[in-house]
């Protein structure tokens, strides 16, 4: 009976770790994108200039 409730844990800590990894692949993905487009879209700056698109 042990047994198998520490394969059945294992599994679901597994599937959970492999949601989360998934999850967070499509969230840098997303990012990456986001970032790229930040270079092709400049807002206007101070003076009608194109300034930087991030606050760094």
């Amino acid at each position: 009976m042990v047994p198998l409730l520490i394969v059945l844990l294992l599994a679901l800590v597994l599937f959970g770790a492999g949601f989360a990894v998934k999850f967070l692949w499509l969230v840098a993905a997303v990012l990456i994108v986001a970032w790229l487009l930040g270079f092709v879209v400049r807002p206007a700056g101070h003076g009608g200039r194109r300034g930087r698109w991030y606050r760094w």
